[in-house]
């Protein structure tokens, strides 16, 4: 059986998280952290001593040391969980503000990714990768040259997200592939105008606002709280309270009111277990479920550098776009009205944050 009549590999490399499963899929197979544990106690024997320096070992203790650091490394949840256990290994994140910094560390993670988890031979399947708007050329020919030279796959393709995005909600009835894409991640915003499949690398534009600062904002509102939470578990915690009770809200206003008149039926609750002593810990989960994602169109309550809100940066974006585009990149956006009267079916959903639209 040749690779074309197999399904083609598809990862998904992001700043905080990697989706990756097979072309056909409904859903990834699996999402995971892109992090990578790093046993700093074979990395600093593999290293050769300073000229002049007395040597340390035989080259032979040394080799030994360099294959042991090659082949004792964790990615994902589990990465995460051997750095808290112990102290010899240390994280890398092989990707920061949506490119790649560290190949070493990323090819390490493509490894896993393909042998550990998907558990496929690269060599029977074609790949789809993904890249971040705004990626120089240069990574994707580091990309292909590991893809190709390393792990030996018989065909790649790699595709701009936002593009991926659109298509994802291509079907029978909706043949449109032209929209504005407001692509947030967790360590790059950008907003993206995609042309019949195309995208306009001119008019891409980004903002200071990621995830990464929502999970913040909600960490810092929970702190001022004074809510119950271990020091080092805080972040972690606001993360999960981000992706588990966040939602936008149409009238800001009207979400304070909601929440101060039944508290009992608004405000939720979030149970921990403290990491060295195992007991548990209660925190109430309250404004910040609809405050986090409000930086987006609020941003002043949170950085005094940037307050522009989201629906007016949009505004001049397409504005800005090439004049032959810009009708069909307000064509694609919804109003409020058609909301109202289709409901949330036509546009698909935010992954993370309920009710945006």
């Amino acid at each position: 059986m040749d690779a074309l009549s197999r399904p083609a590999v598809v990862i998904d490399n992001g700043t905080g998280y990697t989706k990756m499963g097979f072309a056909g899929n409904v859903e990834p197979c699996f999402i995971t952290p892109t992090v990578v544990a790093v046993n700093d106690s074979f990395s600093s024997a593999a290293q050769p001593a300073p000229r002049g320096a007395p040597a340390k070992g035989n080259w032979l203790a040394q080799h030994s040391a360099g294959v042991m650091a090659d082949l004792d490394f964790y990615i994902g949840e589990e990465a995460l969980a051997r750095s808290r256990a112990s102290s010899t290994y240390s994280l890398s994140y092989p990707i920061r503000n949506g490119q790649v910094e560290n190949w070493d560390t990323m090819e390490r993670f493509w490894q896993q990714c393909i042998f550990n988890y998907l558990r496929c031979d690269p060599e029977d399947h074609y790949f789809l990768l993904t890249e971040s708007p705004l990626t120089a050329p240069e990574t994707r020919e580091y990309t292909g040259e590991i893809m190709f030279e390393t792990f030996n796959v018989p065909g790649l393709y790699i595709a701009v997200q936002p593009v991926l995005a659109l298509a994802a909600g291509y079907t029978t009835t909706k043949c449109e592939m032209t929209g504005v894409v407001v692509d947030v991640g967790d360590g790059a915003t950008h907003i993206v105008p995609v042309a019949d499949g195309y995208v306009i690398g001119s008019s891409i534009r980004s903002i200071p606002l990621t995830g990464k600062d929502v999970t913040q904002f909600i960490q810092q509102l929970m702190k001022e709280r004074g809510e119950n939470i271990p020091p080092e578990e805080s972040f972690d915690v606001a993360r999960r309270v981000k992706e588990m009770y966040c939602y936008t809200s149409s009238d800001i206003v009207k979400e304070f009111n909601k929440h101060d008149r039944e508290p009992s039926k608004y405000i939720k609750h979030y149970t921990g277990v403290k990491p060295k002593t195992g007991a548990k810990y209660t925190c109430d989960i309250g404004y910040e479920r609809f405050l986090g994602p409000e930086i987006f169109f609020n941003p002043e309550i949170y950085n005094n550098d940037f307050t522009t809100p989201l629906q007016v940066v949009i505004f001049f974006f397409i504005q800005s776009s090439p004049i032959d585009t810009r009708r069909a990149l307000y064509k694609a956006c919804h109003t409020k009205a058609e909301y109202e009267e289709y409901g949330a079916s036509i546009c698909r959903s935010n992954p993370v944050f309920k009710g945006m639209y």
